[in-house]
């Protein structure tokens, strides 16, 4: 499981630091924690290909708000 914390009060560091000693936590760089998986990277530019070559697929955006209101 992965959290993003803002610390807010000085006590919580120090919280923070012994729990990183007892091996509970570890901080992960922010570029690994937010890697983008290649299929998904492949699906968006399959996607962005079909509505280039497709124009009447595209909806306005208030015509897309309209149809997430609908429910």
């Amino acid at each position: 499981m992965t959290y993003h914390i803002r610390i807010k009060k000085d006590y919580a560091e120090a919280i923070i630091a012994d729990l990183q000693k007892k091996d509970a936590l570890e901080f992960v760089p922010e570029d690994e924690a937010f890697e983008v998986p290649q299929w998904q990277k492949d699906e968006v530019r399959k996607r962005i290909e079909k509505y280039r070559n497709n124009k009447e697929l595209l909806i306005d955006e208030e015509s897309f708000l309209n149809m997430l209101n609908e429910d």
